[in-house]
């Protein structure tokens, strides 16, 4: 904890240099109702440091985390073991400090990992070509929309009804300045929704997530074809990126843009932030791509070197012909995705997946076994929708009591709809063990 303390006599010497007699007379100019007579009420003087790191200490244990009580929170952030070599890797000096590639003379290193992320993402997804990276996965979302308007030369957007609520309100909010429509889908938690029939000749772009808000885990191939035949685009949204180590990837379906919320591989919750979005597109739509794109070529002894190659951003041409306004990539959080995604390699990233998809499945089992609760998937990978006897949000409160972190109410996301008022998503990851399981299990017993 570093202090920064200003010594009377430093004081004095800062008060002479602006001409002020006082502290005080350098807020002359603020009514004298508007300031505070003395201390504000309730805070404590001054503290040694020992004493400071005590007290937050002691406030952050007030906190019911991850690391602290039985975890099942999903819904769009996932709690995953990230090993500490990844920690140590983006801290070294040379990652931590010059990330933003302006000058390849001087970046080599920061291209080379940029391209390597670029390749594992295309990997992933299935796709051609991805860029640098993004903010987040539902900004990417967002952009994605605007590059299938900007292709399509539509303004109809249609959102599934599966799409995560941030993700939705999103795209709708940017819609609303950006003048296109964005045509919601009613939320089904069956995962029944029907969205072939409403793609029409106005239609710039179908979006759907898989596995979708409520888990399900779908085949979105003929909808890809019913989207092309009618001239519009398929986008693709995967917010929980260790799920395509076991499902058919997106492009494998005929998505034309993929994004993902790339938070799981490498970097932790960090109470929602800073995460990192993923962008895939085909090959022929790349010069509509937002962000930037880092390219291999050769340098004039014709050695292997890096460059940007695409930066279709305000930053580098002329606004009017911007395809963005993001002002840089995730740098830092991209490449503790690429640290990561190296250190597991194929192997292990479909090992991963694999005991994701088998704790959730225990879960389910266990959960969907006591009564009165109804599972609604009939796939899912590593997070599903209950249906419980009761309102879920109170069981949720209840067992945040006891220090249980039940998953999330829908009705907390979506809470004008009285129709999900009794479901729950609840997510089980690889760090869910026995000793978590059982402390839930037990206490929806008790609170249903």
């Amino acid at each position: 904890m570093r202090y920064l303390p200003l010594t009377p006599t430093d004081r004095s010497d800062m008060l002479a240099a602006v001409g002020a007699k006082s502290v005080d007379e350098l807020f002359k100019d603020v009514p004298a109702s508007a300031r505070l007579p003395g201390k504000v009420a309730g805070l404590p003087d001054h503290l040694g440091e020992l004493e400071v790191e005590r007290a937050f200490q002691a406030y952050a244990a007030k906190n019911v985390s991850p690391s602290t009580a039985p975890f099942f929170i999903g819904a769009g952030a996932y709690r995953h073991h990230v090993p500490s070599t990844v920690d140590y890797m983006i801290q070294r000096g040379e990652f931590l400090t010059s990330y933003t590639p302006y000058q390849p003379e001087i970046t080599q290193g920061t291209l080379q990992y940029l391209f390597e992320f670029q390749t594992q993402v295309s990997l992933l997804t299935g796709m051609e070509v991805a860029n640098a990276s993004m903010y987040d996965g539902s900004t990417a979302a967002s952009e994605a929309v605007l590059m299938a308007n900007r292709i399509t030369r539509r303004t109809k957007a249609l959102l599934s009804g599966g799409l995560h609520p941030h993700y939705r309100a999103i795209i709708e909010t940017t819609a609303h300045w950006q003048g296109y429509s964005a045509v919601s889908a009613k939320a089904d938690a069956e995962g029944l929704e029907e969205l072939i029939a409403k793609v029409d000749k106005e239609t710039s772009c179908v979006v759907v997530q898989n596995p979708s808000f409520f888990g399900h885990v779908r085949d979105f191939t003929k909808l890809a074809a019913a989207c092309h035949a009618a001239g519009a685009l398929l986008i693709v949204v995967v917010t929980e990126v260790v799920s395509l180590g076991l499902i058919k990837p997106p492009g494998e379906m005929g998505a034309d843009i993929v994004v993902c919320e790339g938070q799981s591989i490498g970097n932790g919750l960090g109470f929602g932030g800073p995460y990192v979005g993923l962008f895939a597109t085909r090959d022929k739509y790349v010069r509509q791509m937002p962000g930037r794109l880092v390219g291999e070529t050769v340098d004039a002894d014709g050695k292997r070197g890096f460059v940007l190659t695409l930066s279709t951003r305000e930053q580098h041409i002329r606004r009017e012909k911007a395809t963005s306004n993001i002002c840089t990539n995730a740098g830092l959080c991209a490449l503790a995705f690429t640290v990561h995604l190296t250190l597991l390699g194929e192997a292990g990233f479909r090992r991963l997946a694999e005991l994701n998809h088998a704790k959730a499945s225990e879960l389910a089992d266990r959960v969907a076994a006591l009564p009165g609760v109804k599972l609604l998937n009939d796939s899912f990978f590593n997070e599903f929708t209950l249906r419980l006897p009761k309102p879920a949000a109170p069981v949720v409160e209840a067992l945040a009591e006891h220090r249980i972190l039940a998953g999330v109410p829908v009705s907390r996301l979506i809470p004008d709809d009285p129709s999900v008022e009794n479901l729950l998503l609840l997510a089980a990851t690889e760090t869910a063990t026995e000793a978590g399981l059982a402390p839930l299990i037990a206490g929806l017993k008790e609170v249903l």
